[in-house]
């Protein structure tokens, strides 16, 4: 019977008997004439012939059911035509437990399916994951749980979620990602929780790194909406890249929090708590912590990158932008803030991958898991065809190779007008008639300032964005702008490299005895004049 007849013969049933309301209904999958509904007064009903028959059955006849008790929700299962499952609710009658059901032979007898669900939890969806049959979610009262055992155990999933009542579930199949529509919050989305359909109870022993899907490879488009206030809202775009998924049985547990559980523990008991000693809290301040690193490879081999990850119990996730590093220097202060821009780094090829997870304790380093593969993949070819991609290879080695040579010297250089600028202002501290020695540094910093326009350009006209010739700071921000694209560098970013090192071969022989000459002698002349030591 088809699904037309099946609709007019559940209208028919209810046509003729009560004004009760339907609250949910599900077909099964796997034949169309098998269906289920449930009411608001406590009946379940269910046929096998398109509703040729009926079966009906009160919730009271279910095994611990109050009789008050209203269908919430009804779900045949995807994978077994005889099995089907049924969440119940009597909060209207001030019982807030949790009435979850499973049936395996077509709604003959049913068991409860509760463990693991708090007492009060009150239960409002369920679903079931399409490939795997063991993997099911609920949303409830006060968040969503997850079973890997078909129901025989419920686990807490809700981090990250606010503790709301979800009132429905919905799996979008093509991604697997799960959506979760809360009362008076919203919904949201769980993206890709593939991972879990590999979960089982000894993989929740151990440390574990889940193969992550396909990468697809594109640039993504930076910056935002516009705010328009309280009348538009836009959630963020999910992480983009590599998404790599680990579990973790434990928390790291620093020495401060198991003194911490000690000294807890101690108190309950109505004990002493003794000094723990100084030399043990010091240890404990000094403590370096744990940390979770990904090594990412090419298929042969190849180190490519390394991802630090937090160390945290249960499951986690992070993303690789799918860059090579290309830096030629590292700033400390930046390292320390974690400010470090990337964004010149260059775009993986497309292929096979593979990525292996270490721990990092206290900087004892242990491999974890097995090493997982994943492959990259661009979503489209380039249009047009880069006619230099031969040269680019040894072109990116030769623009690393003078970065790194530069950047060094500029930093020095910068260094030393950091000192001049010091010295500048301790002569008032000289023991000698004004006169010589500011002459010296009025000198210096003149040639400081014309080195700093040779290198930068001139700040008075970028003040007003007056056009200026380009200078070799800006030269090389040119050339560095071919790696930012799958194209990858034209003849113009080429040209635009070898200018820059033709200008700063002219000026760094000046610049090294700027550094090298000029700021050791300014010095050596203040120490002279009785100025203390001034101290980097």
């Amino acid at each position: 019977m088809g699904k037309q007849q099946s609709w007019d013969a559940v209208w028919d049933v209810y046509a003729m008997s009560t004004y009760n309301t339907i609250t949910s209904l599900s077909e099964s999958p796997l034949d169309e004439n098998v269906l289920y509904i449930g009411t608001d007064d406590g009946i379940i009903q269910f046929t096998k012939n398109g509703g040729a028959s009926w079966t009906k059955k009160l919730v009271n006849e279910l095994p611990n059911i109050p009789s008050s008790a209203f269908v919430n929700d009804i779900k045949a299962d995807l994978h077994d035509i005889n099995t089907v499952y049924v969440a119940l609710d009597n909060h209207k009658f001030g019982d807030y437990k949790p009435y979850l059901l499973k049936s395996t032979n077509g709604g003959k007898s049913w068991k409860s399916i509760t463990n693991g669900i708090p007492k009060n939890e009150l239960i409002w969806r369920i679903v079931q994951d399409h490939l795997n049959p063991n993997l099911m979610f609920l949303a409830t009262e006060y968040g969503i749980y997850v079973t890997l055992n078909q129901g025989e155990k419920w686990i807490k999933f809700s981090e990250g979620l606010p503790t709301i009542s979800f009132r429905d579930l919905a799996i979008q199949k093509h991604e697997s990602d799960l959506v979760a529509a809360s009362f008076g919050r919203g919904f949201y989305i769980l993206d890709d929780y593939s991972p879990l359909r590999d979960v089982t109870t000894n993989t929740l022993a151990n440390p574990t790194l889940f193969k992550p899907k396909k990468a697809l490879q594109y640039k993504p488009v930076s910056g935002g909406t516009s705010s328009q206030g309280a009348s538009y809202f836009a959630a963020k775009n999910p992480d983009y890249g590599a998404i790599f998924t680990y579990y973790l049985p434990e928390s790291f547990k620093s020495l401060k929090s198991k003194r911490r559980k000690a000294e807890k523990q101690l108190n309950k008991e109505n004990k002493n708590i003794p000094f723990p000693g100084w030399d043990a809290l010091d240890e404990e301040k000094n403590e370096q912590g744990a940390s979770i690193i990904l090594v990412i490879k090419d298929s042969d081999g190849n180190f490519i990158t390394r991802i630090n990850a937090p160390y945290k119990k249960g499951f986690n996730r992070i993303a690789w932008n799918l860059k090579v590093p290309n830096r030629t220097s590292l700033n400390m202060e930046n390292i320390n803030t974690n400010t470090t821009n990337y964004y010149y780094n260059l775009f993986a090829d497309e292929g096979l991958y593979e990525v292996s997870m270490f721990s990092n304790i206290n900087g004892n380093i242990k491999s974890l898991s097995k090493t997982q593969v994943f492959e990259v993949e661009r979503i489209r070819e380039n249009v047009l065809q880069n006619p230099l991609n031969n040269t680019i290879e040894n072109y990116i080695e030769s623009f690393k190779t003078f970065k790194s040579e530069y950047e060094a010297c500029i930093n020095n250089f910068n260094n030393a007008s950091e000192k001049l600028e010091s010295y500048s202002k301790a002569a008032i501290y000289a023991k000698v008639n004004p006169g010589p020695i500011e002459k010296q540094i009025n000198r210096l910093k003149k040639e400081m300032q014309a080195l700093k326009q040779q290198l930068n350009g001139n700040t008075s006209k970028k003040e007003i964005r007056e056009k200026d010739l380009q200078s070799i700071s800006s030269r090389l921000s040119v050339a560095s702008r071919g790696f930012s694209t799958t194209y990858g560098p034209t003849k113009t970013h080429m040209e635009s490299f070898d200018k820059a090192k033709m200008l700063f071969n002219r000026i760094q022989p000046r610049l090294n005895e700027f550094i090298n000459d000029d700021i050791p002698k300014i010095e050596d002349i203040l120490k002279k004049a009785g100025v203390p030591t001034i101290l980097e």
